[in-house]
This record gives structure tokens, C-alpha cells and sequence, in this order.
């Protein structure tokens, strides 16, 4: 109902290669971060891990630099934190390899006594998983993520054709490689919250890139007198104002989350922002790219075959 653009005709296709180029670079990154997160050398999260997180709500503000100091002297130098704005909660998170001795709960309770012995509190919550747990929890989310990306390309090819679900599925994966490799690369805890921004990365891309190949569907029954990659270029033009209302909407919707959400949600919100931009910039250059390679390497392929 509402267009921001009409009448445009811009060539998406034009410099694929350059994007493929781009993109080989940017999957490239994410694929040695999965393989370094594989091997437990990323910013693991207790989650995947192994440690502890206690949750502790006081009375009163409490300094987050003093209490980070206190748990150094403490014994726990490895030790982070986490401050719920304006409610005067305290996230401590202890990694299994900075703990020291059992007890953990005890340990930071006693610390924070001490240090703060004029401010009350309270412990709220209190969690810890073993280095075991922490393994197959890594492989149930590689398990969630392969099995999302399998569903994509049968229920596209289902609903399309082969190549359309071929594609749809190299770009959800480009996005999820891309927003990993981007949080590898700024240091950003990878915690099963991140996993969650990741999914839900692959479903905004497989619904964007969705809109694009029905479209182009329709146009290929429609448009005969054109080529296949005119019709694809001019689709991803039709759309163009479609596209941009939905990414603009949901971008500005999870910066909102990002900047007003508070801190516990931080990182989703981050995740969910970079995979809003790159599933946007995926679904124009990617996916409908691959469609225009795949249908000319057929082409020579049945060339090849007829000499």
C-alpha cells in the first residue's frame, strides 16, 4: 500500500560477483569463528562453557566496579557482570575454568557480604552447569541450526522448485555465518540466547527471500519475452519498497529493544539487528544471484552435453 520507491530499475545482478566475492569473504570469517567456537576458543558463555551465574537483587545501587574489584581480591578475577538498569540486580557470571573450589553460590555470597556489608541483598537465582553439559548443549544448537536449515530447503522446494530451495537455504546460512563471525570478531559471549537471535536471523531471511521468489514465479509465467535474469532484476525492483518497509520496521522495532530492552537482552538484539541488514542485503544480491548462476551453469552444462 505505501512505496518509497516506483518505477525503479536498478541492476541487482549486474555486479553479482562482486557481492559473491564479498560474501565468500564474510562466510569465510564466520566459518573459522564456528570452527574456533567448535574447538572452545570463542567467547563461550557459561551456557556452553560450563560455570556459574547467581543473581543477586539488593536494596540499594550497588558500584559495578567495586563489586568486580571486590571478587578479584576475593579469588575470582575472571569474574563478569552484568547490572539490571534501575532495579538494583547484580548478573555474576563465573566460567568453570576461573572457579577455583565448589560452592561458588557460597563463595560469591560471602565476598559480596563483606564488601557491601551496608547494602542487603538477596539471592534471586542461582545456576551452574558442568563442562559436560556445556558440550552437548554446543552440539544440540549446531543440531537446531542444521535442522532449521534442512527444513528450508524442503519446504521451498516443495513450494518452488529445487534451486529456489537450494538458494533460499545457502543464503539463511550465509546470514547465520555472518552475524557469528561478526560477534567472533567483536568478542561477544556466545550464550544459548545467541543461538535464539541466530534462528530467529534464518527465519527473517527465509521470509524476506520468500516475498522475492514468489514474486518471481509469478513474473516468469508472465514475462516469457524476457530473459530469466531480466525477469529476477525487475522482480527484486517490484518489491523493492515491500522489502524496505519490512526491514526499516523490524530494524527500527529491535533498536528500540536494543537501546530501552536493558542488558540481559543486549546481545540478542544486537544479533537480530546485524541479521536484519545482512538478511536484506542476502535476499537482493544472494539468493536471487544463485538462481541467475545455477540456471546458467545448466545451460551450459545441456551445451556441453549436445557437442
Amino acid at each position: 500500500m505505501l512505496e518509497f520507491f516506483k518505477n525503479t530499475d536498478i541492476n541487482f545482478l549486474g555486479r553479482r560477483q562482486t557481492f559473491y566475492i564479498l560474501s565468500i569473504i564474510l562466510v569465510s570469517i564466520g566459518l573459522v569463528s564456528l570452527t574456533q567456537i567448535s574447538r572452545g576458543k570463542g567467547n563461550l558463555g557459561i551456557d556452553f562453557a560450563g560455570g556459574a551465574a547467581v543473581q543477586l537483587k539488593f536494596d540499594q545501587p550497588i558500584p559495578i566496579n567495586e563489586a568486580r574489584r571486590a571478587l578479584s581480591d576475593g579469588g575470582l578475577p575472571g569474574t563478569e557482570l552484568q547490572e539490571v538498569v534501575r532495579e538494583n540486580k547484580l548478573i555474576i557470571r563465573v566460567k568453570k575454568k576461573d572457579i577455583v573450589q565448589k560452592n561458588i553460590r557460597g563463595q560469591i555470597e560471602s565476598i559480596i557480604s563483606k564488601a557491601f556489608s551496608g547494602n542487603p541483598f538477596i539471592i534471586e537465582s542461582s545456576t551452574e552447569i558442568g563442562p559436560t553439559i556445556g558440550k552437548r548443549l554446543q552440539e544440540d544448537a549446531l543440531w537446531a541450526i542444521t535442522i532449521s536449515l534442512v527444513g528450508i530447503i524442503s519446504f521451498i522446494a516443495y513450494r518452488f522448485q529445487f534451486q529456489f530451495g537450494v538458494a533460499a537455504a545457502i543464503a539463511a546460512f550465509h546470514d547465520v555465518l555472518v552475524v557469528l563471525g561478526t560477534f567472533f570478531l567483536l568478542d561477544k559471549e556466545i550464550t544459548l540466547l545467541t543461538v535464539t537471535a541466530l534462528l530467529t536471523i534464518a527465519g527473517y531471511s527465509l521470509n524476506d527471500t520468500v516475498v522475492i521468489f514468489d514474486r518471481i514465479r509469478e513474473n516468469l509465467k508472465t514475462r516469457k519475452k524476457e530473459s530469466f535474469e531480466q525477469t529476477i532484476n525487475r522482480t527484486i525492483n517490484d518489491v523493492l519498497s515491500r522489502t524496505l518497509i519490512t526491514s526499516v520496521t523490524t530494524f527500527l522495532a529491535v533498536a528500540a529493544l536494543y537501546l530501552f530492552g536493558g542488558e540481559v537482552i543486549h546481545d540478542f538484539a544486537l544479533a537480530v539487528l546485524i541479521g536484519v541488514v545482512v538478511g536484506t542485503y542476502s535476499s537482493w544480491f544472494i539468493a536471487s544471484s544463485l538462481l541467475v548462476t545455477w540456471k546458467q551453469r545448466h545451460r551450459e552444462t545441456r551445451v556441453l552435453k549436445r557437442a
